[in-house]
């Protein structure tokens, strides 16, 4: 009678690997994935660089990744899906003047020492030099959540160009799982005929096509044409207006 141990059962499907960068949150995504199918989902966060690498190079299967919201050129072994836009906001000191306003524009900001992204390193450095008082910093809403500082404050800009959240896979794929978890992020239905899962046949390569975003918070796009992206702002309500929002005020003025 053999004295070895047996070695444990294996599957045979390895599970899907995602790859996202901070601010994106795919867990409603992973969980209708979930209700529909029975493969295995391994969310992993990464800064860009790393998750574009782990795509290329095998360890991910698609990626998360955060576009400029204009003027984006896809790499050519690639696809990518535009998902919606992030709205960018001013990091200051809590003790800042900033503290007195709602949200500003990015006019306002003249005269403010606005500190490179690039020369300060990952968002976590970024807001602690804030903090310091050293100076001012514009990031995606959603960065700045995942790093929020008590010693540190927030407000939406506007009149500064914002980023997008996008999902990108290589072209060459084949997985019909790829295909399958991208039309759930597009919001399709598990009897979309469009899903693979309901063709009941292998999918051939997934293609991709640019839809324009939505506002941060939103639902993906599904099934909605090419456009240019929505640039206009939301309108405002007028001061006094039952339920009206306050009007903007320009930092410095209207304190007291």
């Amino acid at each position: 009678m053999s004295s070895e141990s047996p070695q444990p059962a294996h599957s045979a499907v390895p599970p899907l690997r995602i790859s996202y960068v901070p601010g994106v949150t795919p867990g409603k995504w992973v969980s209708r994935w979930t209700e529909r199918r029975g493969r295995e989902v391994q969310a992993v966060q990464a800064e860009q660089e790393q998750a574009l690498e782990e795509l290329r190079n095998g360890s991910a299967d698609l990626v998360f990744i955060r576009i400029p919201e204009d003027g984006y050129e896809r790499p050519g072994d690639l696809h990518a899906i535009p998902l919606y836009r992030e709205q960018p906001v001013v990091a200051a000191p809590k003790d800042h003047p900033l503290a007195a306003f709602e949200e500003v524009e990015f006019a306002d900001l003249a005269g403010e020492n606005l500190m490179d992204a690039a020369e300060l390193g990952t968002p976590a450095t970024a807001l602690e030099v804030v903090a310091s008082g050293a100076g001012l910093f514009i990031l995606p809403m959603s960065v700045a959540r995942a790093h929020s500082r008590r010693d540190v404050l927030t407000r939406p800009v506007h009149g500064v160009e914002g980023t997008r959240i996008a999902v990108a896979w290589l072209q060459d794929t084949t997985d019909p799982d790829v295909e399958e978890f991208i039309g759930i992020v597009r919001g399709r239905t598990a009897n979309s005929s469009r899903q693979p899962s309901a063709k009941g046949e292998p999918a051939g390569k997934t293609r991709g096509t640019s839809v324009s975003g939505d506002r941060e918070g939103s639902k993906p796009s599904g099934g909605r044409k090419s456009g240019k992206p929505v640039r206009g702002k939301a309108p405002h309500s007028k001061p006094g207006k039952p339920g009206g929002k306050p009007a903007r005020r320009r930092p410095g003025k209207g304190r007291g």
